[in-house]
């Protein structure tokens, strides 16, 4: 459903697919197949509150790009240490994912492209806020946010960051990613690893 909003970016040799672990990354293997585009991951990881490890008081992408959500860290008392070592834990698991699901393949060279970034889905757009600001970094031509679904007021809050954002569905009441799925079994780091080599053996850049 996602790729066929996007037959804009089919065939074009500036377009890279990038797909936030884990399951970003099958729907990311299914647009860059559709769009017959290169495929790589961009490992982001959300800062769960300590205890609370499913809300999300910020997110961490390679680099150590940063976004903090203040309004948790004020509301829940999460102190500056606290933090910090959530923080240092999740860069760690940054690295260990790039270096697991890509192996001895180099990253693609981001600059001067259009990058399509996929999750499955966006709630709070934590996590591809910071995916947004730490691509910046690598002088893409264009940033273009792709999910399948994603609730009406984070589509608005990414698109003042993102070049362009499209979202396959934006039901009302929203209620979670995982609701609109038939299947939101987690994906594994094998399963992402055998698609990123897949796709690496279908696509010489």
């Amino acid at each position: 459903m996602l790729a066929t909003r996007l037959t804009n970016f089919a065939g074009r040799s500036d377009v890279v697919v990038l797909g936030l672990p884990r399951g970003g990354v099958p729907v990311a293997y299914e647009v860059a197949r559709a769009l017959g585009a290169p495929l790589d991951v961009f490992a982001v990881r959300k800062l769960g509150v300590p205890g609370r490890e499913e809300l999300a008081m910020g997110a961490i992408a390679p680099g150590g790009a940063r976004v903090v959500n203040d309004d948790v860290l004020d509301a829940l008392g999460v102190t500056a240490g606290e933090f910090a070592e959530v923080a240092r834990r999740e860069e760690t698991e940054v690295r260990r994912r790039e270096n697991l699901y890509r192996g001895e393949r180099p990253a693609l060279d981001l600059r001067a492209k259009t990058l399509v970034v996929t999750d499955d889905g966006l709630a709070t757009g934590a996590s591809m806020l910071v995916a947004i600001r730490a691509l910046r970094a690598h002088a893409p031509a264009a940033i273009v946010v792709a999910v399948p679904v994603a609730p009406v007021e984070t589509v608005a809050l990414l698109a003042r960051y993102a070049d362009r954002i499209i979202a396959a569905r934006m039901p009302e009441p929203f209620g979670g990613v995982g609701t609109w799925y038939d299947d939101f079994s987690q994906t594994a780091d094998a399963q992402v690893r055998a698609l990123l080599d897949d796709a690496a053996a279908r696509y010489v850049v």
